[in-house]
């Protein structure tokens, strides 16, 4: 919340022309819709905390593998596992939005979300109790089959996921990457 928060209150707060030359939308939420997201945001924060603090626990149980802190692993699994984290919650990610727009029961928990037609940094994520924890599933999963550093997987989570999520939920766009980025999704490409 807190950096959607400071997101906002830059850019929405009180924009000036500068500012608001380069949101998608040249029209502003309304402070109702806004306060939906922030509604919808705080559901999506309870449940998003769920998996992680459930993987912390059955570490602590003898049934999770997850671990705080450098421990014995060295720098080379930390960066292995980083990238798996990486590229395998990204393919997770991918596939189950997949079917949260291409199947029907996928639909009905998905579709809370895109109610934010015009989305504030409030709107990453804007879920569905079920929606958000089939999100942060990985934060349970992983540690159940390998030893991992909840540290580092929350970093991962909290700024290439989070942080990403708010650029695109964001509604304004940057010089790079350019809107029409062939490669990278860009706030303006998520909007449409």
């Amino acid at each position: 919340m807190g950096m959607s928060g400071i997101i906002f209150s830059l850019y929405y707060w009180k924009p000036t022309y500068e500012i608001w030359r380069t949101k998608t939308n040249p029209r502003y939420p309304s402070a109702d819709k806004i306060r939906e997201e922030v509604i919808q945001t705080m559901k999506g924060v309870v449940m998003a905390t769920f998996c992680p603090a459930l993987s912390l626990y059955l570490s602590q149980r003898g049934y999770s593998q997850a671990y705080c802190g450098f421990s014995e692993y060295g720098v080379g699994y930390h960066v292995f596992t980083f990238l798996l984290i990486f590229i395998g919650s990204d393919f997770f990610e991918f596939y189950y939005h997949r079917l949260g727009h291409t199947t029907k029961l996928g639909w009905i928990q998905h579709k809370h979300h895109h109610v934010f037609h015009n989305p504030s940094p409030f709107a990453v994520i804007a879920d569905e109790w079920i929606d958000q924890f089939f999100r942060s599933l990985p934060l349970l999963l992983f540690p159940v089959f390998m030893p991992i550093n909840m540290d580092m997987m929350y970093f991962t989570y909290g700024v290439f996921f989070y942080a990403y999520g708010v650029y695109l939920h964001w509604g304004h766009e940057l010089q790079w990457p350019d809107a029409h980025h062939p490669w990278l999704n860009t706030s303006f490409q998520h909007y449409w």
